[in-house]
């Protein structure tokens, strides 16, 4: 059945969610790329090729949902997978944090999935196929000094998750989410060494995760194989935190 599906994943320009796209593809999913730019899209076009093509996409405006939406379904059709990847922080104090950064983080990380579910459950439902996974994160149940917007964010993304699972469980469509924790990225990579060791210290595998070791929880949970899972959390911490 894969091989007939569209899957949408949402930030595929880089890190975890280039990762993802990539997962998908390999999985014979056709898939849509979403960048903020015409560069990322086009970026993104250029890797995925034949296999699916890039597309402009920012999360937290109504118009731009739609436009990109309309856009991918003509070129691609409907998504009977969508990932939604598509985060942003914003990091401060919660004393000098400014509205902004509070509004900034809750309409991209939540309002973000308020507005790709809505549109897009709708063919899923007439298809009796779906399979949404949305990206959450160890903060969500940590927590994190500094970080009260965004693991507020990230907790609602879970809370959404299992909500809106108990909604459309019986049309066939199934709703998870994926917690990663510290992963190797362009913004790990920049963490100075010493404050490393000290992060390291307290995961149990000793490293920090992969993006494919991520992409590959994803790849599963889009599968047909994991439709009897729905409403769950799944945790890729190293250990880090235990749920």
């Amino acid at each position: 059945m894969s091989e007939a599906i569209t899957a949408l994943v949402t930030g595929a320009s880089r890190g975890i969610g280039a990762a993802i796209a990539d997962a998908l593809v390999e999985a014979g999913y056709r898939v849509a790329g979403t960048a903020t730019s015409e560069a990322g899209a086009a970026a993104i076009g250029s890797r995925l090729g034949s296999a699916g093509a890039g597309f402009v996409l920012d999360v937290a405006d109504d118009v731009s949902v739609e436009q990109a939406h309309a856009a991918i379904v003509a070129q691609l059709g409907d998504p009977l997978v969508l990932v939604n990847n598509a985060g942003v922080t914003r990091d401060n104090l919660l004393l000098r944090m400014k509205p902004e950064e509070w509004d900034t983080v809750v309409q991209t990380n939540v309002g973000g999935l308020y507005r790709l579910c809505r549109r897009m459950v709708r063919p899923m439902m007439k298809a009796r196929f779906g399979r949404i996974i949305s990206l959450s994160s160890v903060i969500a149940r940590m927590g994190n000094a500094g970080q009260t917007n965004y693991a507020a964010s990230k907790g609602a993304v879970e809370a959404f998750t299992r909500s809106l699972a108990q909604e459309i469980g019986s049309r066939g469509i199934t709703v998870n989410a994926v917690a990663p924790g510290f992963i190797e990225t362009e913004m790990t990579a920049a963490i100075p060494e010493a404050q490393r060791h000290a992060l390291l210290a307290n995961v149990a595998v000793g490293r920090l995760g992969s993006a494919a070791e991520v992409a590959s929880v994803v790849r599963f949970l889009a599968s047909e194989g994991a439709g009897y899972i729905t409403g769950e959390t799944i945790h890729v911490n190293g250990g880090l935190y235990c749920a």
